[in-house]
């Protein structure tokens, strides 16, 4: 029973989350996709939380620049 709660609650995030990009230019769209990758590479990378900021912040600036 709980583990159907938490994975009910994660749909409900994700729906909510990907409902909330429908409205994004197509340079904010590429800004968070940048952001969530450099976020994960700099995690994988770094190993700790400053590194994980480092990388989704460099990342949201390279994505907001391809065209």
């Amino acid at each position: 029973m709980k583990s159907s709660m938490k994975t009910l609650a994660a749909m409900a995030v994700m729906v909510a989350a990907l409902s909330a990009c429908s409205n994004m230019t197509t340079a904010q769209r590429n800004a968070a996709t940048g952001a969530v990758v450099g976020g994960v590479a700099g995690n994988l990378m770094g190993g700790d939380t400053g590194a994980t900021l480092g990388g989704a912040a460099l990342g949201g600036v390279i994505g907001s620049q391809i065209k």
